[in-house]
C-alpha cells in the first residue's frame, strides 16, 4: 500500500487540493470556516443545552465540545468519504488507480479541518482554567484510532453508495439518531448503570468519553478501554477493507 502511495503521490496531493479548493469555493473566509463553522456549532447548542445541563456538569463548555469536535470530525469524514467514488467516476473510468486513494483524499481534507478545530479547543481549554499536562499527548490515541475508524466507515458507505443510492439519504438519519446517541450535549450520570454500559456500544460515545476523561477528568482511561477503542478501529477498517476487496472489480459497472 505505501508503494503504491508513493507511486501515485503527485495524483494524491492534487485530490487532496481540489477538494480543498472546491469545498470553500467562492467563499470569503475560505478555510477559516473549518474553524468557525464547528464554533457557530458551539455557541448555538451551548445557548440551547447550557441552561439544561451546565448546572450538572462543571466546564460544560469543555465538556460540549468535546463532543462536537470528535462527532463533527466523525460526520465529515465519513460523508464526504461516502461519495469519493462517485464524485470522481470520470476519473476512476479512464485511469486504472486504486479506488481507496479518492477515500484517503476525503479524509486527509477532514483530518486538516479537524486539527485546526483542534488547536481552537485548546484555546478554550486554557481559557476555561483547565491546566494543561504531559496526559493531553494520550489524546493521539482516540485520534488515531478514530481516523482508523473513519477509513473504515468510509470505505463500507462509499462502496454502498455506488451499488444503492439511497444510502445517501438513510446515512443522513443515522448520523441524527447518533448524534443523539452520542451524549454530546448531556451528561450520561442520570442514567442506570446499564443504560451508560449500552452506550459503549457506540463506537464515537467512546472516543468522545476519551477525550472528556484526559480533559476534563485529568485521568487516563484503562487499559480494557484502550482495547476497546483499537477493537473499534481495526473492526471497522477489517470490514470496509473486505468489502472493497469482494466488489472492487464491479464498481465502474454502476457508477
Amino acid at each position: 500500500m505505501l508503494k503504491l502511495m508513493k507511486r501515485y503521490q503527485f495524483l494524491f496531493e492534487e485530490l487532496v487540493s481540489r477538494d480543498f479548493k472546491i469545498k470553500y469555493k467562492r467563499t470569503v473566509l475560505g478555510m477559516g470556516w473549518s474553524v468557525l463553522s464547528p464554533l457557530l456549532q458551539l455557541l448555538v447548542m451551548s445557548l440551547v443545552f447550557g441552561q439544561f445541563f451546565a448546572h450538572d456538569q462543571p466546564h460544560y463548555t469543555i465538556y460540549l465540545f468535546c463532543g462536537n469536535l470528535v462527532f463533527s470530525y466523525y460526520k465529515d469524514s465519513t460523508a464526504t468519504g461516502m461519495r469519493s467514488l462517485m464524485d470522481n467516476r470520470g476519473i476512476i473510468s479512464k485511469i486504472n488507480v486504486p479506488k481507496y486513494m479518492f477515500l484517503l483524499s476525503k479524509n486527509v481534507s477532514a483530518l486538516i479541518n479537524f486539527g485546526l478545530t483542534l488547536c481552537v479547543f485548546f484555546l478554550f481549554v486554557a481559557i476555561d482554567g483547565i491546566a494543561f499536562s504531559p496526559r493531553f499527548l494520550m489524546l493521539l490515541y482516540p485520534i488515531a484510532c478514530l481516523i482508523v475508524f473513519n477509513i473504515g466507515v468510509g470505505l463500507v458507505l462509499s462502496a454502498l453508495f455506488v451499488f444503492f443510492r439511497d444510502i445517501n439519504y438513510l446515512y443522513d438519519v443515522f448520523t441524527l439518531l447518533l448524534n443523539y446517541c452520542s451524549a454530546i450535549f448531556y451528561t450520561v450520570d442520570r442514567f442506570p448503570g446499564w443504560v451508560q454500559t449500552a452506550l459503549l456500544c457506540n463506537p464515537v460515545y467512546c472516543y468522545i468519553k476519551y477525550f472528556r476523561i484526559i480533559v476534563l477528568d485529568g485521568d487516563i482511561p484503562s487499559l480494557p478501554y484502550h482495547l476497546l477503542c483499537l477493537f473499534y478501529a481495526v473492526v471497522m477498517v477489517l470490514i470496509g477493507g473486505w468489502i472493497y476487496k469482494k466488489n472492487n472489480h464491479k464498481f465502474l459497472y454502476y457508477m
